[in-house]
């Protein structure tokens, strides 16, 4: 019964293991491809300086405007709980230094936290995977992360469609910005009240509003494509050329932009309508000036992140199904002294990789209760007369099966072997492990 006092903050959620067990399948799943595209995991605080978020983001932006988790600390230092992953990441190359001369692949999945309102997929505290690459220019790699991202989506069975455009140069962009501006001012009646407030501070976010009068204000509004420098415009072209060779079907797209201000040239969104009104399932682009505008050195980098929770909203959707990971054996203690064995007897079978859970010292009766409601594969109930030399044989039974063994305490690993447990393979312990004081062979 849920208790009627305290409870979780409104949008943020308490995942249970039949809950778990679906997030572990998929995150084994991401982090799998990741591996074969060359990327390692960064691990971040949840709490960074506020001004990072301000200056990488843009402080215009709804995000730091508006849904920012922030605070003072004991000290009167302003922090934040992390929004995106991006800015962190970049932080900690700067300051570790690692940035120089080298390119770096990584991946990152947590949570994230804004104050928005809570809907189907999209909570306050809600989990991101986050890819980020540096030190990679060529619109080859745009290209690759783009593969990257449609493999990771065909890999968890999601279907959605890719929208790709340029932003261009930031210098370019700033021009554009005025020319948007000069068409939207004269229609300030027709948008949102949203959209009114970003006419003059970030005119952009305008163009990818999904409220229905914005979207036929935005359908004539001058195109950014139009008015792009010449190298963003020849990036984009051969982004395209190299999509085509992939195989990777795409939509031009002239209104995406994306809602962060670092974002520069490639913009992309995969998005589907399986959740009810279209939505981003996964977004990213090229960010090449956010490195140097943190204060590091001037470095290409590009990257893209997704919701897990929605991926796993989506994967639900085809039908994926994620059995939970059974208890093997349930081993039961009818006295102290059986106790004692038993506890020494699963520790030795969970060295040997098969599940145990025990109980006891209790009655037959109790014992019996706790193993049927550890769902263990198999139990076993173990008294004093069963750990003498010439008493009664220790008694297998399968679970919700007809499978029996009986024999010896110390023949008990055959006759779980005998009934099908699956020992699986323990870890290894060899000198490579920073813990281990000698290899063991």
């Amino acid at each position: 019964m849920a208790h009627k006092g305290l409870q979780a903050v409104r949008g943020m959620n308490d995942l249970f293991p039949e809950d778990t067990v679906a997030w572990q399948a998929l995150e084994t799943i991401l982090r799998e491809q990741l591996r074969r595209y060359g990327f390692g995991e960064i691990r971040l605080p949840l709490l960074e300086h506020s001004e990072l978020f301000a200056r990488a983001i843009g402080d215009v932006t709804d995000i730091v405007q508006k849904e920012m988790y922030t605070f003072l600390d004991r000290n009167g230092d302003s922090l934040t709980l992390r929004p995106e992953g991006t800015a962190g990441v970049v932080r900690a190359l700067i300051e570790h230094g690692r940035l120089r001369g080298t390119q770096a692949r990584l991946y990152y999945v947590g949570p994230m936290f804004r104050h928005e309102r809570p809907q189907k997929g999209r909570y306050r505290q809600f989990h991101q995977l986050g890819v980020e690459m540096f030190g990679l220019a060529d619109p080859s790699s745009d290209a690759e992360l783009i593969a990257l991202s449609a493999r990771l989506l065909d890999s968890i069975g999601v279907r959605a469609e890719l929208q790709i455009n340029s932003l261009g140069t930031p210098e370019a962009r700033a021009h554009y910005r005025e020319l948007l501006r000069q068409y939207l001012r004269p229609q300030t009646e027709r948008l949102c009240p949203d959209c009114r407030e970003r006419l003059e501070r970030n005119p952009l976010r305008v163009l990818d509003c999904k409220v229905e009068s914005c979207r036929t204000v935005a359908a004539d509004a001058p195109r950014l494509l139009e008015h792009l420098d010449s190298e963003s415009a020849a990036h984009f072209q051969q982004l395209r050329s190299y999509l085509d060779v992939l195989g990777i079907s795409y939509r031009v797209n002239t209104s995406l932009v994306r809602g962060l201000d670092y974002y520069h040239r490639t913009v992309f969104e995969w998005v589907s309508d399986a959740l009810g009104a279209q939505g981003t399932v996964l977004a990213g682009g090229r960010y090449d000036g956010l490195v140097e505008q943190l204060g590091g050195p001037a470095t290409p980098a590009l990257g893209f992140a997704a919701g897990l929770e929605r991926l796993l909203a989506l994967r639900a959707l085809a039908g994926s199904a994620y059995p939970a990971a059974r208890v093997q054996l349930f081993l039961g203690a009818l006295d102290p002294q059986a106790m004692a064995a038993v506890l020494q007897r699963a520790e030795a079978l969970r060295a040997g990789g098969v599940a145990v859970v025990v109980g006891g010292p209790a009655s037959l009766k109790v014992l019996l209760k706790q193993a049927e409601r550890s769902e263990a594969q198999m139990q076993a109930i173990v008294g004093a007369a069963q750990l003498s030399g010439d008493g009664a044989p220790i008694r297998l039974r399968e679970q919700g099966g007809s499978g029996t063994w009986e024999g010896s305490w110390s023949e008990l690993e055959s006759g779980l072997r005998s009934l099908g447990v699956d020992f699986g393979t323990p870890p290894p312990h060899t000198e490579r492990n920073p813990m281990a004081t000698r290899s063991v062979t």
